[in-house]
């Protein structure tokens, strides 16, 4: 359900801005056609995809968590990116803000939207190259039940105003 409404919302902005587009665009000329590009009245451009996981760890266990993905995450992540499935990650830990809050955000750069697509086929080699079979992952994430919680995720885009 969370998915359709993403797809959706998806949707209704790109369907959003290709309308906005066609309204501020300048008129193409036939000679000009090859060369005018539309633009969107838009006040930034848009850049690569993020996803953001919030994480929570338990008291103490910080950096019990962070050695495990350092053993497991991070190697997929390190051959996502030589094989360009994604421009970068990056892991940031900081104080909750309270008893309900993350501590720990693990954020992965895409080049754009497109490279969700088909996401799965082109990173579970990876992921059974670096943490094993699905019964070996299975086993690592119920360890990783009992230092950490998994609040949300989000995907954004990073965008640079105009």
């Amino acid at each position: 359900m969370m998915k359709q409404s993403k797809l959706i919302t998806i949707g209704i902005i790109a369907l959003a801005a290709t309308i906005s587009s066609a309204q501020t665009s300048s008129p193409i000329t036939s000679a000009a056609a090859a060369t005018t590009v539309k633009t969107s009245g838009a006040p930034y451009t848009e850049g690569p995809v993020w996803t953001l996981t919030m994480v929570k760890t338990k008291a103490g266990l910080g950096d019990d968590y962070l050695r495990q993905i350092s053993g497991t995450v991070k190697p997929v992540y390190e051959a996502a990116k030589s094989q360009k499935i994604i421009l970068d990650y990056k892991i940031l830990q900081g104080d909750a803000m309270g008893p309900n809050d993350y501590n720990i955000v693990i954020m992965v750069e895409f080049p754009n939207m497109a490279a969700l697509d088909g996401l799965r086929e082109k990173m579970d080699p990876l992921v059974e190259k670096a943490m094993g079979n699905e019964d070996q992952r299975r086993a690592t994430a119920v360890k990783r039940l009992d230092i950490r919680e998994i609040l949300g995720t989000k995907t954004m885009r990073e965008i640079t105003l105009k």
